[in-house]
């Protein structure tokens, strides 16, 4: 009997890690073609009213109402740090499970800046020998004074993982590196090297920007 209960814990809980996994991908892709959607729409009212025509020209309709998609999430990308856009954020944040999706899908930005830009990092200290690559989702300051989280994701598929609370002294920055150069090392379960995927040649340990550094250089 334990072991059938234990099994379909087992069974829920993938369910749950795998759903939580797709959802940021899921949202996003749908965000993005309803606003394809809407603005193909808009296009093709405009362009009726004004009496263009149209039919038979499916590709370069297609071809600008894609530069228009990019024209518009380059203004929303613009604006996004605005006080306009943080006070639509305060209103939707009363919203139930709208601030949990939103930092689900901050995971896998990595042009955010500040105390929350994703950072490529080297640890020392998990194992007894060498170092390990992983995460920085943030840089602030844990519960342990001068320590900071750093994440080391599964491989080949990081949808898991472990978090460690680790000293800036230990945490050493790959500047180059991005999340997604991240991902790519994870999913090709070590056959790619980090320097192979960054293109780079790799560093001895003192090469790299110590943590502290970073932290100094962006303080501001």
């Amino acid at each position: 009997m334990q072991d059938k209960k234990t099994i379909l814990r087992h069974f829920i809980e993938n369910i749950f890690r795998g759903l939580f996994w797709l959802l940021p991908i899921a949202a996003v892709t749908f965000i993005v073609f309803w606003l394809y959607g809407k603005i193909d729409a808009a296009t093709h009212k405009i362009f009726e009213f004004i009496g263009i025509e149209i039919d038979g020209q499916s590709f370069l309709w297609i071809l600008l109402t894609l530069v228009i998609l990019m024209v518009v999430l380059y203004v929303l990308g613009t604006i996004v740090n605005t006080k306009i856009v943080l006070l639509f954020e305060t209103l939707f944040s009363k919203i139930p499970g709208y601030s949990t999706i939103k930092d689900i899908i901050n995971v896998f930005n990595s042009s955010k800046k500040g105390d929350t830009k994703v950072l490529v990092v080297i640890i020392k200290g998990f194992g007894s020998v060498g170092y390990n690559i992983g995460l920085m989702y943030s840089q602030k300051e844990s519960i342990l004074k001068e320590h900071y989280t750093v994440t080391l994701s599964q491989s080949p598929i990081p949808n898991g993982g472990f978090m460690f609370e680790i000293h800036k002294s230990n945490i050493y920055v790959i500047e180059s590196a991005t999340f997604d150069n991240n991902l790519q090392y994870l999913l090709s379960m070590g056959v790619k090297s980090m320097s192979e995927i960054l293109k780079i040649e790799p560093k001895v340990i003192d090469e790299l920007l110590p943590l502290e550094k970073w932290l100094e250089d962006n303080k501001n």
